[in-house]
């Protein structure tokens, strides 16, 4: 038995990476929030970042910690940090309550996004590295579309939808109790230097720096999305919140169809082409956000968004732990670090937003988004060619 729970060591791993999901929740619950607490656009716009803030502040002293007390420690340390936090809402209910719910949630999600990619590596090969990242997306992806259902499931049969962050406790104890049981092999760790020169020494690294950026973009991109698809469907097609929660869906169900076909197809062809092909698309369904009034035409738009970015994540931080593999565990600390690119994007888009009057002005900003990822899968891939000969 102990030979089979180590054989198979890598699904627990795998399952954790449905609380790392949780963080998407903020996406729907920015257009409750708005609405419970009677919020502006641009107030409701940096709700996100209480989310998304901590991956900037907290990232790379995790990921230091991380060498003296291990992945799987640090892992735990997540899971036992985001439950505490989803507990608050269900003893107090109050704006000042749900910010610190996010925060507890970002802090957890943070340590958790730092210490479960490279986890992985300890239970798969390198050649399988970017399929099983994509593999941990695609569960991530199924948390990610769980949340409007869940939050529609809390409203119909609990009451409110803040019983959704109770749910969410339960997921997580539950994580802790599986991989608490599970044997996981420690991993080595470099002799290098740990610290914060050390860290910010990486963007010396042309595609270390190149990946961070997009790693910022892209993760700007998805709770973007997630935050403006709502919006969009209210104020183009006069949905109310319930309903309008279709665009979240619709744009989960789609990455998560994504996710589950990209670890397919990058275990059969290459990851920078496979990146380019999808970027090119997701651009051309950016496009059509623009223009679409219907809602038709805005769901197809944020569900193919969400198609075709959904691997781009798992491949540049693929690229980011292959390039300098010695150090994985400060690229870790340090890629997730841009994943603070959902605290800055969702703020810009409100500002943008009030500006022209319109959601528009928030796909502008996403557009540009759009823009660096492609040149940065080009910039990448010739860094590869270059570095092989």
């Amino acid at each position: 038995m102990r030979a089979l729970i180590r054989k198979y060591n890598y699904i627990p791993v795998l399952a954790t990476f449905f609380v790392m999901g949780f963080c998407d929740v903020v996406g729907i619950a920015t257009s409750y929030v708005k609405q419970d607490f009677g919020l502006s656009e641009g107030v409701a716009g940096f709700i996100p970042s209480m989310v998304f803030i901590w991956f900037l502040l907290v990232s790379i002293p995790a990921a230091m910690l991380m060498n003296k007390l291990g992945r799987k420690t640090m892992v735990q340390i997540s899971n036992a940090v985001t439950f505490v936090g989803m507990l608050i809402p269900f003893f107090s209910y109050s704006l000042v309550s749900v910010m610190a719910a996010f925060v507890m949630l970002g802090i957890g999600n943070t340590i958790l996004q730092i210490s479960l990619n490279p986890l992985l590596s300890n239970v798969v090969e390198e050649n399988k590295l970017s399929s099983s990242l994509t593999g941990g997306q695609v569960v991530k992806a199924l948390s990610s579309f769980s949340a409007p259902f869940l939050a529609l499931l809390a409203v119909n049969y609990l009451g409110n939808w803040k019983f959704l962050f109770t749910i969410y406790a339960g997921i997580t104890l539950l994580s802790f109790l599986l991989l608490e049981l599970t044997f996981i092999p420690r991993e080595e760790v470099s002799s290098g230097g740990t610290g914060m020169r050390a860290s910010f020494s990486l963007l010396k690294d042309r595609t270390v720096l190149l990946t961070f950026l997009g790693i910022a973009f892209i993760v700007g991109i998805d709770v973007g999305v997630n935050t403006v698809s709502p919006k969009l469907l209210i104020e183009r097609c006069s949905l109310p919140v319930e309903k309008a929660s279709l665009g979240s869906s619709a744009y989960f169900i789609c990455r998560t169809v994504g996710a589950f076909i990209g670890v397919w197809l990058l275990s059969r062809m290459n990851d920078i082409k496979y990146l380019k092909i999808n970027l090119f698309c997701a651009a051309a369904a950016m496009g059509l956000l623009f223009f679409a009034q219907s809602m038709p035409l805005i769901l197809v738009g944020v569900a193919a968004v969400g198609f075709f970015c959904s691997s781009v994540f798992s491949v540049l931080f693929s690229q980011a732990l292959k390039a300098r593999p010695e150090k994985s565990n400060e690229i870790s600390g340090f890629m997730i670090t841009g994943v603070a690119g959902g605290a800055v994007i969702p703020p810009l888009m409100g500002l943008s937003a009030q500006l022209t009057g319109n959601q528009t002005g928030s796909l502008v900003v996403l557009a540009l988004c759009l823009i660096y990822l492609i040149y940065c899968a080009f910039a990448v891939g010739s860094q590869r060619v270059a570095t092989k000969e």
